[in-house]
Formats: structure tokens, C-alpha cells, sequence
């Protein structure tokens, strides 16, 4: 299981990589691991949405199930990542680069005070089998 070591976690498996008043928001390896094969991506908002930390941003299927995508930070969306939606299979070849799923602006930062930093999220996958 890779576990990116600068990136904070929720309990929902999504990652966060902030960089001054941006941040990247993807799924990690334990859930796309978990998932297995993804076959479908939908990203529900739109660039210029304003989204509170744990809105509901998308679906991701798989041949298993399909999981519900949030948040992890709240934040107005600059970017999203069509290509993770284009080729949902990606997110299993490559859940820290390319697929990411939406970026995120802010002025006054983000609070990642609520989230697992790499070391507590390796715990967390570890306690769940």
C-alpha cells in the first residue's frame, strides 16, 4: 500500500496535497485497492463551485461497488481532472498522479486539522484489515 507522505487523509480514503492556496484532491491506493477494478468516474461540480470540507463531489464504480467521492477541505474548484473521468482506470494505475479529481482555491487557506496525516492514515488502513 502506498501512502504519499506529505498528503493528509480521511477517513473516506480521499487524499489532499496542498500547495499554498491550491490543493489536489484523489482517492488513495488503499481505496482504489479496495475498490479493484475502476470502470466508471463521475465528478458532480463544476469549476467555480464553492464546496464545504465532506461535500459529496462524485461517484466512482468499480466491478465490486460503487463508492460516494467527498472533500476532505473546503475550497472553491479551479480545476477538474477529465481525464480521470475519460479513463477511470487511472485511478488504479496511478491514484497520487495523474488521476487526481478536482483541485481546489482558497484565500484563506485550508484546514486540514480534521485529517490523518501519512503516519495516523497507515494506522487507520492497518486497524481495518
Amino acid at each position: 500500500m502506498n501512502i504519499h507522505p506529505n498528503y493528509f487523509y480521511s477517513k473516506n480514503d480521499e487524499w489532499v496535497s496542498v500547495e499554498g492556496n491550491k490543493a489536489t484532491i484523489g482517492i488513495s491506493d488503499y481505496a482504489q485497492d479496495s475498490l479493484s477494478d475502476i470502470v466508471f468516474v463521475e465528478i458532480s461540480v463544476s469549476v467555480g463551485d464553492s464546496l464545504a470540507a465532506e461535500d459529496n463531489i462524485g461517484t466512482i464504480e468499480s466491478v465490486k461497488a460503487a463508492s460516494d467521492i467527498y472533500t476532505p477541505v473546503a475550497g472553491t474548484v479551479s480545476e477538474i481532472n477529465n481525464k480521470v473521468v475519460d479513463s477511470p482506470e487511472l485511478l488504479n494505475r496511478d491514484p497520487f498522479g495523474e488521476a487526481w479529481l478536482i483541485k481546489l482555491s482558497s484565500d484563506t487557506g485550508f484546514d486540514t486539522s480534521h485529517l490523518m496525516d501519512a503516519d495516523a492514515y497507515r494506522k487507520y488502513c492497518e486497524d481495518r484489515g
